[in-house]
């Protein structure tokens, strides 16, 4: 489904993402981490259309999409949510959910129903008529993933949607994520909630610097000593294995 081919980012003579080559199959949950600073968020951003690249490609259902506009990219089936959530003050959360529904239709009936049917989905439904500014932290990462189902996509980009949350909301949340993988949507997230991503993911990418430096099953990523050095330092491989 997504494609990216030896995609680069440079901000002056700094490279922030080097050469990456990654794969989402369609029904997937993959899964991009690494330390802070390592350039997940930069590489959502050129993949959502948010950011142009400096080399390589990135397809989406074989159709090369660099280069085009955020919302060019949404029509087409793929749209991200945000770290930090940005609701519409002085509306309703349906209100907010509806804003996403008029992606692809002009009705405010048929933007209502489709919110109605997210709200659903992500737990909201009790949350309609409130304001979307009165809700809480873990409120406002529901409303920011309800946005983005309801503009309909195959392909749900999300970035740290637990983040801030505590561990029962966290749970809520890995919930709700299955649930809109088992309703057709494929998920690529990056996270930073270790016990989530080896929950939730088939399959994962780990960054470091930019690079590219490991990919596999959770399983597989958590064994890896480049990994476990990019996350811990230098030597803490060598250092974790001598302790067993």
């Amino acid at each position: 489904m997504l494609r990216v081919e030896g995609v680069t980012k440079r901000f002056g003579g700094l490279t922030a993402v080097s050469s990456v080559d990654l794969e989402v199959a369609g029904g997937e949950i993959v899964s991009l981490i690494g330390p802070n600073g390592a350039g997940k968020t930069t590489l959502f951003a050129m993949v959502a259309g948010f950011l142009t690249l400096n080399e390589g490609e990135i397809f989406l259902n074989d159709m090369p999409i660099a280069g085009k506009k955020p919302h060019q990219i949404c029509k087409l089936g793929m749209v991200r949510t945000f770290q930090i959530t940005q609701p519409f003050a002085g509306l309703t959360t349906l209100q907010n959910i509806m804003v996403g529904a008029y992606s692809h239709t002009d009705d405010p009936l048929k933007a209502q129903q489709k919110a109605e049917e997210v709200a659903e989905i992500v737990g909201m439904t009790s949350l309609l008529a409130s304001g979307a500014d009165s809700l809480t932290v873990a409120g406002r990462k529901r409303l920011e993933l309800a946005r983005a189902l309801a503009t309909n996509p195959k392909l749900l980009l999300l970035d740290e949607v637990m983040a801030g949350l505590n561990p029962t909301e966290i749970d809520e949340i890995v919930s709700v994520i299955k649930g809109i993988r088992d309703t057709g949507v494929t998920i690529f997230l990056i996270e930073h909630v270790m016990k989530a991503v080896m929950n939730l993911s088939d399959r994962s990418y780990v960054l470091n610097d930019g690079k590219l430096i490991a990919t596999g099953t959770p399983a597989e990523i958590a064994e890896n000593p480049l990994v476990i050095e990019a996350y811990l330092g230098h030597g803490a491989a060598g250092e974790m294995v001598d302790a067993s």
